[in-house]
Protein backbone atom coordinates (compact mmCIF):
# COMPACT_ATOMS: atom_id res chain seq x y z
CA UNK A 1 0.00 0.00 0.00
CA UNK A 2 1.18 3.52 -0.78
CA UNK A 3 2.83 5.08 2.29
CA UNK A 4 0.59 8.14 1.87
CA UNK A 5 -2.53 6.00 2.26
CA UNK A 6 -1.28 4.61 5.57
CA UNK A 7 -1.91 8.07 7.05
CA UNK A 8 -5.60 8.29 6.03
CA UNK A 9 -7.79 9.39 8.95
CA UNK A 10 -11.53 8.87 9.41
CA UNK A 11 -13.62 10.63 12.02
CA UNK A 12 -17.34 10.38 12.82
CA UNK A 13 -18.79 12.98 15.17
CA UNK A 14 -20.54 12.15 17.35
CA UNK A 15 -19.45 8.53 17.31
CA UNK A 16 -21.94 7.82 20.10
CA UNK A 17 -25.35 9.47 19.78
CA UNK A 18 -29.13 9.11 19.59
CA UNK A 19 -30.49 7.46 16.44
CA UNK A 20 -32.25 10.59 15.21
CA UNK A 21 -29.11 12.71 15.66
CA UNK A 22 -27.07 13.52 12.57
CA UNK A 23 -23.37 12.79 12.46
CA UNK A 24 -20.48 14.21 10.42
CA UNK A 25 -18.18 11.83 8.55
CA UNK A 26 -14.80 13.30 7.58
CA UNK A 27 -11.98 11.56 5.70
CA UNK A 28 -8.60 13.34 5.61
CA UNK A 29 -4.96 12.93 4.55
CA UNK A 30 -5.86 11.61 1.12
CA UNK A 31 -4.06 12.46 -2.13
CA UNK A 32 -6.03 15.21 -3.95
CA UNK A 33 -8.40 13.65 -6.48
CA UNK A 34 -8.18 10.24 -4.80
CA UNK A 35 -11.15 7.95 -5.42
CA UNK A 36 -12.53 6.18 -2.37
CA UNK A 37 -15.55 4.24 -1.11
CA UNK A 38 -17.07 4.91 2.32
CA UNK A 39 -18.79 1.79 3.62
CA UNK A 40 -21.16 1.15 6.55
CA UNK A 41 -21.74 -2.31 8.03
CA UNK A 42 -24.24 -3.32 10.70
CA UNK A 43 -25.04 -6.74 12.09
CA UNK A 44 -28.54 -6.71 13.54
CA UNK A 45 -29.80 -8.78 16.44
CA UNK A 46 -31.07 -11.63 14.23
CA UNK A 47 -27.54 -12.12 12.89
CA UNK A 48 -28.11 -10.68 9.41
CA UNK A 49 -25.66 -8.11 8.09
CA UNK A 50 -26.63 -4.85 6.41
CA UNK A 51 -24.44 -2.50 4.40
CA UNK A 52 -24.44 0.82 2.59
CA UNK A 53 -21.66 2.45 0.61
CA UNK A 54 -20.94 5.53 -1.45
CA UNK A 55 -18.24 6.71 -3.88
CA UNK A 56 -16.36 9.96 -3.33
CA UNK A 57 -13.41 11.87 -4.77
CA UNK A 58 -11.07 13.79 -2.46
CA UNK A 59 -10.91 17.56 -2.91
CA UNK A 60 -7.76 19.62 -3.50
CA UNK A 61 -6.92 19.48 0.22
CA UNK A 62 -7.16 15.68 0.25
CA UNK A 63 -10.39 15.53 2.22
CA UNK A 64 -13.99 14.27 1.89
CA UNK A 65 -16.79 15.59 4.08
CA UNK A 66 -20.00 13.56 3.69
CA UNK A 67 -22.07 16.50 4.93
CA UNK A 68 -20.89 18.66 2.01
CA UNK A 69 -19.52 16.46 -0.76
CA UNK A 70 -21.68 14.46 -3.19
CA UNK A 71 -21.68 10.72 -3.47
CA UNK A 72 -20.98 9.75 -7.09
CA UNK A 73 -22.63 6.34 -6.78
CA UNK A 74 -23.30 3.42 -4.48
CA UNK A 75 -26.45 2.83 -2.42
CA UNK A 76 -27.19 6.56 -2.63
CA UNK A 77 -25.94 9.56 -4.58
CA UNK A 78 -25.66 13.30 -4.04
CA UNK A 79 -25.01 15.18 -0.80
CA UNK A 80 -26.58 12.95 1.84
CA UNK A 81 -25.00 13.29 5.31
CA UNK A 82 -26.99 10.33 6.68
CA UNK A 83 -27.17 8.21 3.53
CA UNK A 84 -24.93 5.58 5.11
CA UNK A 85 -27.78 4.79 7.51
CA UNK A 86 -31.03 5.17 5.61
CA UNK A 87 -29.70 3.31 2.56
CA UNK A 88 -28.55 0.29 4.58
CA UNK A 89 -29.61 -2.94 2.86
CA UNK A 90 -28.98 -6.65 3.43
CA UNK A 91 -25.59 -7.78 2.15
CA UNK A 92 -25.63 -9.79 -1.10
CA UNK A 93 -26.74 -13.39 -0.59
CA UNK A 94 -29.03 -12.61 2.35
CA UNK A 95 -32.60 -13.89 2.27
CA UNK A 96 -35.24 -11.54 0.91
CA UNK A 97 -37.93 -9.72 2.84
CA UNK A 98 -35.88 -8.49 5.79
CA UNK A 99 -36.75 -5.37 7.77
CA UNK A 100 -34.27 -3.82 10.20
CA UNK A 101 -35.86 -3.17 13.60
CA UNK A 102 -34.18 -2.77 17.00
CA UNK A 103 -35.39 -5.22 19.61
CA UNK A 104 -33.22 -4.60 22.67
CA UNK A 105 -33.22 -0.84 23.14
CA UNK A 106 -30.84 -1.13 26.08
CA UNK A 107 -28.01 -1.82 23.65
CA UNK A 108 -26.92 0.45 20.80
CA UNK A 109 -27.17 -0.09 17.08
CA UNK A 110 -23.49 -0.58 16.23
CA UNK A 111 -22.29 0.50 12.78
CA UNK A 112 -18.74 0.12 11.48
CA UNK A 113 -17.85 2.86 8.98
CA UNK A 114 -14.79 2.18 6.83
CA UNK A 115 -12.87 3.75 3.94
CA UNK A 116 -11.68 1.67 0.97
CA UNK A 117 -9.48 2.58 -1.98
CA UNK A 118 -11.25 3.11 -5.31
CA UNK A 119 -14.91 3.13 -6.29
CA UNK A 120 -16.06 -0.33 -5.30
CA UNK A 121 -19.40 -2.14 -5.32
CA UNK A 122 -18.70 -5.43 -3.53
CA UNK A 123 -16.17 -7.60 -1.74
CA UNK A 124 -15.64 -5.18 1.13
CA UNK A 125 -15.17 -7.86 3.77
CA UNK A 126 -12.37 -9.46 1.75
CA UNK A 127 -10.24 -6.30 1.90
CA UNK A 128 -8.34 -4.34 4.51
CA UNK A 129 -9.83 -0.84 4.86
CA UNK A 130 -7.71 2.30 4.88
CA UNK A 131 -9.44 3.37 8.12
CA UNK A 132 -12.43 2.32 10.25
CA UNK A 133 -14.55 3.79 13.06
CA UNK A 134 -17.18 2.07 15.20
CA UNK A 135 -20.32 4.16 15.73
CA UNK A 136 -22.99 3.65 18.40
CA UNK A 137 -26.56 4.75 17.76
CA UNK A 138 -28.85 4.66 20.80
CA UNK A 139 -32.63 4.79 21.19
CA UNK A 140 -32.27 5.47 24.92
CA UNK A 141 -30.48 8.68 25.85
CA UNK A 142 -28.33 8.66 29.01
CA UNK A 143 -30.60 8.66 32.07
CA UNK A 144 -33.71 7.29 30.32
CA UNK A 145 -35.25 4.52 32.44
CA UNK A 146 -36.92 1.40 31.07
CA UNK A 147 -39.71 0.07 33.34
CA UNK A 148 -41.56 -3.16 32.41
CA UNK A 149 -45.28 -2.91 33.26
CA UNK A 150 -47.52 -5.86 34.12
CA UNK A 151 -50.12 -4.14 36.32
CA UNK A 152 -53.78 -4.30 35.36
CA UNK A 153 -53.14 -7.18 32.91
CA UNK A 154 -51.03 -4.83 30.79
CA UNK A 155 -48.15 -6.01 28.64
CA UNK A 156 -46.20 -2.79 28.30
CA UNK A 157 -42.94 -0.96 28.86
CA UNK A 158 -42.73 2.56 30.23
CA UNK A 159 -39.78 4.77 29.32
CA UNK A 160 -39.16 7.68 31.66
CA UNK A 161 -36.95 10.61 30.63
CA UNK A 162 -33.90 11.56 32.62
CA UNK A 163 -34.65 13.67 35.66
CA UNK A 164 -37.30 13.78 38.40
CA UNK A 165 -40.22 14.96 36.26
CA UNK A 166 -43.11 15.17 36.18
CA UNK A 167 -43.22 14.68 32.41
CA UNK A 168 -45.98 14.69 29.83
CA UNK A 169 -47.00 11.17 28.82
CA UNK A 170 -47.72 9.24 25.65
CA UNK A 171 -49.31 5.90 24.82
CA UNK A 172 -47.54 4.31 21.82
CA UNK A 173 -49.42 1.80 19.63
CA UNK A 174 -47.94 -0.15 16.72
CA UNK A 175 -49.90 -2.15 14.18
CA UNK A 176 -51.21 -5.54 13.18
CA UNK A 177 -47.87 -7.32 13.62
CA UNK A 178 -48.38 -7.38 17.39
CA UNK A 179 -45.59 -7.85 19.94
CA UNK A 180 -44.12 -5.29 22.29
CA UNK A 181 -42.24 -2.82 20.10
CA UNK A 182 -40.21 -0.46 22.23
CA UNK A 183 -37.82 1.58 20.11
CA UNK A 184 -40.10 4.49 19.23
CA UNK A 185 -41.25 4.93 22.85
CA UNK A 186 -37.62 4.82 24.01
CA UNK A 187 -36.70 7.52 21.51
CA UNK A 188 -39.64 9.71 22.54
CA UNK A 189 -38.53 9.43 26.16
CA UNK A 190 -35.10 10.58 25.01
CA UNK A 191 -36.88 13.76 23.92
CA UNK A 192 -38.56 14.35 27.29
CA UNK A 193 -41.90 12.53 26.90
CA UNK A 194 -42.68 9.61 29.22
CA UNK A 195 -43.82 7.00 26.71
CA UNK A 196 -45.48 3.63 27.17
CA UNK A 197 -45.08 1.01 24.43
CA UNK A 198 -48.20 -1.16 24.63
CA UNK A 199 -48.70 -4.69 23.26
CA UNK A 200 -52.42 -5.08 22.66
CA UNK A 201 -52.72 -7.80 20.01
CA UNK A 202 -50.32 -10.41 21.41
CA UNK A 203 -50.41 -9.34 25.05
CA UNK A 204 -50.10 -11.90 27.86
CA UNK A 205 -53.82 -11.62 28.59
CA UNK A 206 -54.56 -12.50 24.95
CA UNK A 207 -52.48 -15.66 25.25
CA UNK A 208 -54.12 -16.58 28.54
CA UNK A 209 -57.71 -16.08 27.41
CA UNK A 210 -57.41 -16.78 23.69
CA UNK A 211 -59.35 -13.56 23.10
CA UNK A 212 -58.51 -10.08 21.88
CA UNK A 213 -58.42 -7.20 24.34
CA UNK A 214 -61.34 -4.82 24.51
CA UNK A 215 -61.24 -1.04 24.67
CA UNK A 216 -61.02 -1.00 28.46
CA UNK A 217 -57.48 -2.38 28.07
CA UNK A 218 -56.40 0.94 26.56
CA UNK A 219 -58.26 2.84 29.27
CA UNK A 220 -56.32 0.84 31.87
CA UNK A 221 -53.09 1.85 30.17
CA UNK A 222 -54.18 5.48 30.09
CA UNK A 223 -55.11 5.42 33.78
CA UNK A 224 -51.71 3.98 34.61
CA UNK A 225 -50.02 6.91 32.89
CA UNK A 226 -52.46 9.40 34.36
CA UNK A 227 -51.84 8.22 37.93
CA UNK A 228 -48.08 7.76 37.66
CA UNK A 229 -46.30 10.16 40.06
CA UNK A 230 -43.76 11.22 37.44
CA UNK A 231 -46.31 11.91 34.70
CA UNK A 232 -48.51 14.97 34.21
CA UNK A 233 -51.94 13.34 34.12
CA UNK A 234 -53.53 16.22 32.21
CA UNK A 235 -50.89 16.12 29.46
CA UNK A 236 -51.08 12.73 27.79
CA UNK A 237 -51.06 11.93 24.06
CA UNK A 238 -51.61 8.83 21.96
CA UNK A 239 -49.56 7.86 18.92
CA UNK A 240 -50.66 5.07 16.59
CA UNK A 241 -49.29 3.60 13.38
CA UNK A 242 -51.39 1.51 10.98
CA UNK A 243 -53.88 -0.53 13.06
CA UNK A 244 -52.78 1.54 16.04
CA UNK A 245 -54.32 4.55 14.30
CA UNK A 246 -57.74 2.87 14.27
CA UNK A 247 -57.54 2.34 18.02
CA UNK A 248 -56.15 5.82 18.72
CA UNK A 249 -58.94 7.57 16.83
CA UNK A 250 -61.60 5.36 18.40
CA UNK A 251 -60.40 6.11 21.93
CA UNK A 252 -59.83 9.81 21.28
CA UNK A 253 -63.43 10.30 20.15
CA UNK A 254 -65.53 7.83 22.14
CA UNK A 255 -63.75 6.97 25.40
CA UNK A 256 -65.15 8.52 28.57
CA UNK A 257 -61.88 7.77 30.36
CA UNK A 258 -59.20 8.78 27.87
CA UNK A 259 -58.90 12.55 27.65
CA UNK A 260 -56.04 13.33 25.32
CA UNK A 261 -54.01 16.48 25.05
CA UNK A 262 -53.29 15.54 21.40
CA UNK A 263 -53.03 12.56 19.06
CA UNK A 264 -50.67 11.50 16.25
CA UNK A 265 -51.83 8.98 13.65
CA UNK A 266 -49.41 7.55 11.07
CA UNK A 267 -50.45 5.60 7.97
CA UNK A 268 -53.89 4.57 9.16
CA UNK A 269 -57.61 5.09 8.81
CA UNK A 270 -60.76 6.04 10.68
CA UNK A 271 -62.74 3.35 8.85
CA UNK A 272 -64.04 0.72 11.26
CA UNK A 273 -67.35 -0.52 12.72
CA UNK A 274 -67.82 1.77 15.69
CA UNK A 275 -70.38 -0.49 17.41
CA UNK A 276 -68.42 -3.43 18.73
CA UNK A 277 -65.10 -4.54 20.22
CA UNK A 278 -61.61 -4.30 18.74
CA UNK A 279 -62.14 -7.72 17.19
CA UNK A 280 -64.86 -6.25 14.96
CA UNK A 281 -62.25 -4.18 13.15
CA UNK A 282 -60.44 -7.40 12.26
CA UNK A 283 -63.71 -9.00 11.16
CA UNK A 284 -64.45 -6.01 8.95
CA UNK A 285 -61.02 -6.20 7.32
CA UNK A 286 -61.28 -9.95 6.75
CA UNK A 287 -64.74 -9.56 5.27
CA UNK A 288 -63.14 -7.64 2.39
CA UNK A 289 -60.22 -10.03 1.94
CA UNK A 290 -61.25 -10.67 -1.67
CA UNK A 291 -60.06 -7.13 -2.41
CA UNK A 292 -56.47 -8.20 -1.73
CA UNK A 293 -54.21 -7.53 -4.72
CA UNK A 294 -50.72 -8.65 -5.73
CA UNK A 295 -48.09 -6.79 -7.69
CA UNK A 296 -45.91 -8.27 -10.43
CA UNK A 297 -43.55 -9.68 -7.78
CA UNK A 298 -46.45 -11.38 -5.95
CA UNK A 299 -46.23 -8.93 -3.06
CA UNK A 300 -49.45 -8.40 -1.11
CA UNK A 301 -51.35 -5.10 -1.41
CA UNK A 302 -54.02 -4.64 1.27
CA UNK A 303 -54.95 -0.97 0.84
CA UNK A 304 -58.19 -1.78 -1.01
CA UNK A 305 -59.72 -3.63 1.94
CA UNK A 306 -61.07 -0.34 3.30
CA UNK A 307 -61.97 1.21 -0.06
CA UNK A 308 -64.06 2.93 -1.11
CA UNK A 309 -64.26 5.03 2.06
CA UNK A 310 -67.80 4.32 3.30
CA UNK A 311 -70.48 6.97 3.62
CA UNK A 312 -72.27 4.97 6.34
CA UNK A 313 -71.49 6.84 9.61
CA UNK A 314 -71.56 3.55 11.55
CA UNK A 315 -68.46 2.43 9.66
CA UNK A 316 -66.08 5.24 10.56
CA UNK A 317 -65.01 7.17 13.62
CA UNK A 318 -66.84 10.49 13.85
CA UNK A 319 -63.76 12.69 13.92
CA UNK A 320 -66.06 15.71 13.84
CA UNK A 321 -66.46 15.07 17.58
CA UNK A 322 -62.71 15.21 18.20
CA UNK A 323 -61.73 17.83 20.77
CA UNK A 324 -57.94 17.61 20.79
CA UNK A 325 -55.31 18.50 18.16
CA UNK A 326 -54.70 15.69 15.66
CA UNK A 327 -51.64 15.18 13.46
CA UNK A 328 -52.07 12.83 10.49
CA UNK A 329 -48.91 11.56 8.77
CA UNK A 330 -49.53 9.84 5.43
CA UNK A 331 -47.47 8.44 2.61
CA UNK A 332 -49.06 8.97 -0.77
CA UNK A 333 -47.65 5.64 -1.99
CA UNK A 334 -48.97 3.68 1.00
CA UNK A 335 -49.87 0.24 -0.39
CA UNK A 336 -51.00 -1.23 2.93
CA UNK A 337 -53.72 1.16 4.18
CA UNK A 338 -55.68 3.82 2.28
CA UNK A 339 -54.15 6.53 4.45
CA UNK A 340 -54.43 9.34 1.88
CA UNK A 341 -58.10 8.70 1.11
CA UNK A 342 -58.80 8.41 4.83
CA UNK A 343 -57.02 11.67 5.61
CA UNK A 344 -59.04 13.47 2.92
CA UNK A 345 -62.30 12.10 4.31
CA UNK A 346 -61.36 13.01 7.87
CA UNK A 347 -60.51 16.53 6.77
CA UNK A 348 -63.93 16.89 5.11
CA UNK A 349 -65.68 15.50 8.18
CA UNK A 350 -63.87 17.91 10.48
CA UNK A 351 -64.52 20.87 8.18
CA UNK A 352 -68.25 20.10 8.21
CA UNK A 353 -68.19 19.78 11.99
CA UNK A 354 -66.25 23.00 12.49
CA UNK A 355 -63.23 21.46 14.22
CA UNK A 356 -60.79 21.38 11.30
CA UNK A 357 -58.61 23.91 13.15
CA UNK A 358 -57.51 20.94 15.26
CA UNK A 359 -56.21 19.02 12.24
CA UNK A 360 -52.73 19.04 10.71
CA UNK A 361 -51.94 16.73 7.79
CA UNK A 362 -48.43 15.87 6.65
CA UNK A 363 -48.60 14.16 3.25
CA UNK A 364 -45.51 12.83 1.46
CA UNK A 365 -45.54 12.05 -2.25
CA UNK A 366 -42.97 9.24 -2.45
CA UNK A 367 -43.45 7.75 1.01
CA UNK A 368 -44.96 4.37 1.78
CA UNK A 369 -46.64 2.85 4.83
CA UNK A 370 -43.74 2.40 7.25
CA UNK A 371 -42.99 5.99 8.21
CA UNK A 372 -40.56 5.49 11.09
CA UNK A 373 -38.02 7.58 13.02
CA UNK A 374 -35.41 9.26 10.81
CA UNK A 375 -32.57 7.33 9.18
CA UNK A 376 -34.41 4.01 9.66
CA UNK A 377 -33.40 1.85 6.65
CA UNK A 378 -36.11 1.83 3.98
CA UNK A 379 -38.15 -1.32 3.34
CA UNK A 380 -40.45 -1.10 0.32
CA UNK A 381 -41.58 -4.66 1.03
CA UNK A 382 -40.87 -7.22 3.72
CA UNK A 383 -42.19 -10.47 5.13
CA UNK A 384 -45.01 -9.86 7.58
CA UNK A 385 -47.46 -11.93 9.62
CA UNK A 386 -50.56 -10.01 10.67
CA UNK A 387 -52.17 -11.12 13.90
CA UNK A 388 -55.61 -10.85 12.34
CA UNK A 389 -55.64 -13.33 9.51
CA UNK A 390 -52.83 -14.97 7.58
CA UNK A 391 -51.60 -18.30 8.99
CA UNK A 392 -48.05 -17.63 7.85
CA UNK A 393 -45.80 -14.80 6.80
CA UNK A 394 -46.42 -13.13 3.45
CA UNK A 395 -44.35 -10.69 1.41
CA UNK A 396 -46.14 -7.41 2.02
CA UNK A 397 -45.77 -4.34 -0.18
CA UNK A 398 -45.51 -1.23 2.00
CA UNK A 399 -44.76 1.22 -0.83
CA UNK A 400 -42.52 4.24 -1.05
CA UNK A 401 -39.26 5.09 -2.81
CA UNK A 402 -35.85 5.09 -1.13
CA UNK A 403 -34.94 8.78 -1.18
CA UNK A 404 -38.46 10.22 -0.93
CA UNK A 405 -39.43 7.91 1.91
CA UNK A 406 -36.24 8.64 3.82
CA UNK A 407 -36.82 12.38 3.43
CA UNK A 408 -40.39 11.91 4.69
CA UNK A 409 -39.22 10.05 7.79
CA UNK A 410 -36.83 12.82 8.73
CA UNK A 411 -39.31 15.63 8.10
CA UNK A 412 -42.26 13.89 9.75
CA UNK A 413 -40.30 13.03 12.89
CA UNK A 414 -39.06 16.60 13.31
CA UNK A 415 -42.57 18.00 12.94
CA UNK A 416 -44.08 15.30 15.15
CA UNK A 417 -41.72 16.26 17.97
CA UNK A 418 -42.65 19.93 17.55
CA UNK A 419 -46.35 19.02 17.54
CA UNK A 420 -46.00 16.96 20.71
CA UNK A 421 -43.91 19.56 22.52
CA UNK A 422 -46.31 22.30 21.51
CA UNK A 423 -49.35 20.46 22.82
CA UNK A 424 -47.85 18.55 25.76
CA UNK A 425 -45.52 21.21 27.13
CA UNK A 426 -46.98 24.47 25.92
CA UNK A 427 -50.24 26.32 26.35
CA UNK A 428 -50.13 28.01 22.96
CA UNK A 429 -52.95 27.96 20.48
CA UNK A 430 -52.88 24.66 18.51
CA UNK A 431 -50.82 25.04 15.37
CA UNK A 432 -49.18 28.33 16.31
CA UNK A 433 -45.63 27.02 16.65
CA UNK A 434 -46.15 24.27 14.11
CA UNK A 435 -47.00 26.73 11.35
CA UNK A 436 -43.51 28.19 11.58
CA UNK A 437 -41.87 25.00 10.36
Amino acid sequence: MDRKLLCVTLSVQPSRGIVDEKFTVLVQNLPPGFQLTVHALHQCEDGHSWEAFAHYTADTTGAVNLSQDPSLGGTYSGVEPMGLLWSLRPVPGTKTGLRLRKVNVQTPMVVTISVYQGHQMEGFLDQVPLASVVVERWYMAPGVRRVPITEGSLTATLFLPSGPGPFPGLLDLWGDGGNLVEYRAALLASHGIASMALDYLTAEICRETGKMVDYDYFETAFRFLEQHPQILGSRIAMLGLSFGTAVTLRMAVYSEVIKLRCAVCISGSHVQPIDGPVEQIMVYLNKNVEKTRYDKDNQVIWRDLLLPIPTDPSLKVDVGRLRCPLLLVVGEDDQNWPSCESASDMKEMMERAGNSHLLTVLSYKNAGHLIEPPFTPFARASTFKPVSSQPSKVMTLWGGELVGHSRAQEDAWRKTLVFLRENLYGDTKPGALFSNL
